[in-house]
């Protein structure tokens, strides 16, 4: 029997929506987008997936409807036995499983943050709770207050680093970013790449330490009840906090004076929050993110800006 065949008879007595989304599992993009983060040995693990799905689906009473994912891991929307929405979502990687965790409950009760419901955490799986309407804040427009909103929610509830984190220094975040563009188009830029690197650093070793999300861009936040931005898919870490402001303040800029003016009003809006620091981050950033724009073949006024950007 194939496994994704063994996995749906282990679901026993839980209702899937439909079997094809076993078959479409980790379909060959996801594949692709997987082997590049962790090397081609993850190809077994998209291979045992189904068993897994199948194994905590029966543990936790979910009935599978559909399934996403990005370069870590796979997400699967489901329904609990009370109608209620959730996520499975699946890693090959259990130290970012951990992470993820950690950084959740220390957010646990805020509403700027989705909740976490439950976790095996060697085996790479978290339960969390779903959003709704959960539509990305990609996908529509948004004002810098509710912005705000988001980066206030998350500096109110971070708590201070205690013993046994397993999250790491900012820095350290910040070089993986920066390695992994090295091998992508961001190459190209040259000296951008390398003074990006330098001057984020710099930043990543200063300012005031709290938890930081890590990847709060617009595609990671989603509209939740009331009009209020939720955060999903942390990578978490110890550092500025003024670093998750910065996909917020270049979203849609085209010139420095408008980044000026996003910055100053984001940082009067977030207590702590510096406007400089702000801005210093969007310089050290934004070569990644032209990088980012370019690989996606977008080459409008907003990526000509973060190119100059990067370039100063």
């Amino acid at each position: 029997m194939h496994l994704w065949k063994e996995g749906f008879a282990a679901l026993g007595p839980v209702r899937v929506k439909a079997m094809e989304i076993f078959e479409g599992l980790v379909p060959a993009e996801a594949r692709e987008r997987l082997s590049v983060r962790f090397g081609p040995g993850v190809l077994a693990w998209c291979e045992a997936l189904p068993v897994l799905v199948g194994e905590f689906a029966a543990r936790w009473g979910l009935e599978l409807s559909g399934a996403d994912g990005g370069g870590t891991s796979r997400v699967f929307r489901c329904r609990r036995e009370d109608g209620s929405q959730v996520w499975l979502k699946l890693t090959p990687d259990p130290v970012i499983a951990r992470e993820e965790a950690e950084a959740l409950r220390s957010w646990a009760g805020s509403p700027s943050v989705v909740s976490l419901l439950e976790g095996d955490l060697e085996a790479g799986v978290l339960l969390l709770g779903g959003v709704e309407p959960g539509v990305p804040a990609l996908r529509s427009s948004w004002s810098v207050p509710q912005a705000a909103a988001l980066l206030r929610g998350l500096r109110d509830a971070s708590p201070l680093r205690g013993e046994g984190s397993v999250l790491r220094p900012l820095e350290e975040r910040v070089r993986f970013l920066f390695d992994l563009a090295g091998r992508g188009p961001a190459a190209s830029l040259g000296g951008a790449l390398e003074r990006g690197r330098a001057a984020a650093l710099e930043l990543a070793s200063g300012g005031h330490a709290a938890l930081v999300h890590g990847d709060l861009h617009p595609g990671n936040v989603l509209w939740g009840p009331g009009g209020r931005l939720v955060a999903i898919d942390p990578r978490p870490a110890w550092g500025d906090p003024d670093f998750d402001a910065v996909d917020w303040a270049l979203e849609g800029v085209r010139d420095g004076e408008e980044l000026e003016r996003r910055a100053a009003e984001l940082a009067s809006l977030v207590p702590g929050s510096s406007p400089e620091r702000v801005l210093g981050w969007c310089g050290a950033l934004a070569v990644l993110l032209a990088a980012s724009r370019l690989r996606a073949g977008l080459h409008g006024p907003e990526t000509r800006f973060l190119v100059e950007l990067a370039s100063r």
